[in-house]
This record gives C-alpha cells, sequence and structure tokens, in this order.
C-alpha cells in the first residue's frame, strides 16, 4: 500500500509600504495592498480549493484527508478582510479529516537568531490553532520547511511528536523520503520527509508544456504513486496552497486535476490518505538520519540562501535581532506585533541577488523592483522601529 500525506502551506506577509528615511509614521504597512492581495488569493484560490477539499472529503466518505500549517500572519489578514476563509477552513477542521499544523507565528526565522522569541511564537500559534479549529497540534512545521538536527530536538522538548522537513538528495543520499526516519539524540519525534519530485510536479511542473510530462493527470500521476508500493510507507506532498488557483490558475487545469486525484489514488487497493499524525502514529522510523546543517524546501540548493545568502540580507537579520532586548523592555504590545511583522522571512526573501530560474521565482513574489530596493526601505522601517523602542 502506499499513503498519501497532502500537506498545505498557508502564510501571506504583511508587506511594507514605500518608507524612505524621512518618514517618521509608525504605520509601516500597506493595508491597502496587502487586502487586495488577501481577497485577490481568496477567490482564486483559498475560497474555491476549500469547497473542492469538503466535497472531497463528503464524497470519498472521510477516505480523503489534508493537513494545513496557517501562519498567524496569514490567519489575521483572512480575519480582517476575509473571514469567510475562517469560516470555512473552521468547516473543514469539523470534518475530522484535517489537521492544522503548528509553527512560528511570524513566519520568522526567529530560531536561527532567538530561541525565545521562537518559543514564544510557537506558543502563540499553538493557542490560536487550539481557539480556532479545536485541535492541539502534535506536529511542526517549521518556515519554508527550515530544518536542522537542534531543531528536531528542540521541537521534541516543546511537546511535539512530529516534524516536517525537506527530502532534498544531498542528505538522503541512498535513502528515501518515502520512508519515516528519527532526528539523532531523541527518540520522542519522529521526521517525515518531502518527496519533492512528485511535490513539484504539481506545484511548479503542472502547467509547463515543455516539460515532458505534460499534460499532467490525475491517472498519471496516481500511477507515480501507486509505484511506491512496495519501496515505501508513504508519500509526502508538501507545497504551498496557493498552488490551486493560484501560482497554477484555474485555466491550467489544477481544480479538474485536484479535483480527480484522490479517486485515482484511492482506486488502488491498499491506497489511502493520511495526516502527519497519523503517519507518526501508524509507521516507525526506519533509522536515524542526521541533518546537522540547516535546510529547506526553498530554491535549488535546498538551504538557508534565499534568505541569508547576501551581505544585505545577513544585515538586515542581525540589525533586526539586535533590537530583541530593547523591544522587550519597551513592554508595548503594537511595538512588539510591528517587530514580529517586520520579522517575517519575506522581507528577507525580497533582498535575495540569485539569479537564473531562482532569481525569476524571487522576482515572482517580491513587490519591489530590486533587492537593493527592498534592503533600502527595511532599513528604513528597522530605524524607525530603533527609535521607537529607545535605542
Amino acid at each position: 500500500m502506499a499513503s498519501v500525506c497532502l500537506y498545505f502551506q498557508v502564510h501571506q506577509p504583511f508587506r511594507l509600504r514605500r518608507y524612505s528615511v524621512f518618514d517618521t509614521d509608525t504605520d509601516y504597512f500597506d493595508d491597502a495592498r496587502n487586502a487586495e492581495i488577501c481577497r485577490k488569493v481568496a477567490d482564486k484560490c483559498y475560497l474555491p480549493a476549500n469547497r473542492l477539499l469538503l466535497d472531497l472529503i463528503r464524497r470519498h466518505e472521510g477516505r480523503f484527508r489534508v493537513a494545513f500549517s496557517i501562519s498567524g500572519c496569514a490567519i489575521e489578514q483572512l480575519t480582517a478582510w476575509c473571514p469567510e476563509v475562517i469560516d470555512t477552513f473552521k468547516e473543514l477542521a469539523d470534518t475530522g479529516c484535517v489537521e492544522f499544523l503548528a509553527e512560528s507565528y511570524y513566519h520568522t526565522l526567529a530560531f536561527i537568531f532567538s530561541k525565545e522569541d521562537f518559543r514564544e511564537q510557537v506558543e502563540m500559534h499553538r493557542a490560536k490553532i487550539k481557539s480556532l479549529f479545536r485541535q492541539e497540534p502534535r506536529v511542526f512545521r517549521y518556515t519554508e520547511l527550515i530544518y536542522n538536527n537542534e531543531l528536531a530536538q528542540y521541537a521534541a522538548r516543546l511537546g511535539f511528536e512530529g516534524i516536517l522537513a525537506e527530502g532534498a538528495d544531498h542528505m538522503l543520499g541512498l535513502r528515501s523520503p518515502n520512508l519515516l526516519h528519527r532526528p539523532p539524540h531523541t527518540t520522542a519525534i519522529k521526521l517525515l520527509l518531502k518527496n519533492y519530485r512528485l511535490s513539484d510536479d504539481i506545484a511548479f511542473r503542472f502547467s509547463n508544456k515543455q516539460w515532458q510530462q505534460w499534460p499532467l493527470t490525475a491517472g498519471k500521476f496516481a500511477g507515480w504513486i501507486n509505484q511506491i508500493n512496495g519501496n515505501g510507507q508513504f508519500c509526502n506532498l508538501f507545497m504551498d496552497y496557493e498552488t490551486i488557483g493560484e501560482h497554477q490558475w484555474a485555466e491550467t487545469g489544477i481544480f479538474d486535476f485536484m479535483a480527480h486525484l484522490p479517486g485515482e489514488i484511492l482506486a488502488h487497493p491498499g491506497n489511502d490518505f493520511i495526516t502527519p499524525s497519523q503517519a507518526i502514529d501508524r509507521y516507525e522510523p526506519v533509522g536515524e538520519l542526521d541533518i546537522p546543517q540547516f535546510t529547506s524546501w526553498a530554491d535549488t540548493e535546498r538551504d538557508l540562501t534565499a534568505w541569508l545568502g547576501n551581505s544585505m540580507q545577513t544585515n538586515a537579520a542581525n540589525e533586526l535581532y539586535k533590537l530583541e532586548p530593547a523591544i522587550r523592555r519597551a513592554r508595548n504590545p503594537q511595538l512588539t506585533a510591528d517587530w514580529h511583522k517586520v520579522a517575517s522571512s519575506d522581507h528577507f526573501y525580497y533582498m535575495c541577488t540569485k539569479f537564473f530560474a531562482d532569481g525569476a521565482v524571487h522576482r515572482y513574489f517580491s513587490p519591489y523592483e530590486s533587492p537593493y530596493d527592498s534592503y533600502i526601505n527595511f532599513m528604513n522601517v528597522l530605524d524607525n522601529l530603533r527609535v521607537r523602542a529607545g535605542e
């Protein structure tokens, strides 16, 4: 049998408005633009995709299952500008077939710079998921699937039983991402690895007419899943939720593909869909996987260079976290929230200076004309935060 573990990331950053060095307004965020993007993605992806998943769960009588991780930034924006999306996520939660994972509330890089801030954000996110969806998250997923041994051990100490990571070739060697592993020096947490080839067939290659396998049909993809039978325990398909309808537009046939995929997979005897918690309950690790260096699901390197790969990024991040003691001393909830929103990983992503294919992806997501514009805008905001914090 092959179990399919389908997981979606939902995140929208609080994008900064254009902020000059002479600006003194403490309203840093482009609310009009953020609301516009939130509503657009809700109409193209979140609402129709949630309705589709709800229909699939009912149509397959609970045999179709899925998992989500929704950042606190996304939750706050959806609550403010598209509350009907939150309602549909609650409907999905009520089916008992949808699991919600834990993460850092503001989608930050805090674990790298401040364990204290990281822990507080995880607990904040945990509480938000419990209050909204009446679930106590058992599985953890960090920003953009960032992972290493230390993070896994820390997550285990926070009480998590499972953690997600990228199944990158350079760390797997000859091992399979379709098997459960455990991190070194702990038996309290299990490691689920993304099958990046099959995940990216949907997330990135689905609409590429130059791809040898185009057009991708549900039947063809289910055939690839079936090949795992006897060669693995499960297939972890991890991707941005915006894949459905936003990155892959409705005109590409992505909704039709998703509508038919569960039926095609379940038609094969023994196949099923499971959530990450069900995966760690059902399967035992086949061995230990040592990943001392940080990995992620970003770019061809699958490391941290999407956010910390040049001097602008590292300078901006270091200066941001230098402010943490002053932010804490100020005991100002609005100041703290603003600092956290500015700390979202997206702001460092916009500063990336990579070229070729990865550069095209970065430009697609960035609201700036260049990485240098992003850096200057960020540092102008940071200067004002510094003044407000009394530094």
